[in-house]
């Protein structure tokens, strides 16, 4: 009786053990399939991101600046 319960926790434990084989296996797999950038492109993209952000935030910051005065004109 012992000897199937041991039985049937190594089996337990093996089965725990191929999900998280198999998930990492599966991960790896995925990731072989990415066609990643190349530095140009990577180096163009990021240009890109950096551009809008600075021209958002300067835009926003304008917005900001402008309703600011403006409460503060209907305050006083």
């Amino acid at each position: 009786m012992s000897q199937e319960m041991g039985v049937a926790n190594v089996a337990k434990t093996l089965k725990e053990d191929n999900r998280v084989t198999r998930y990492i296996r599966q991960t790896r797999d995925e990731l072989r399939k990415v066609v990643w950038p190349t530095r140009e492109a990577a180096t163009n993209l990021t240009v890109v991101v950096l551009a809008v952000t600075v021209t958002m935030s300067a835009f926003l910051g304008l917005v900001d600046y402008i309703f600011s005065q403006a409460i503060g004109l209907l305050i006083r």
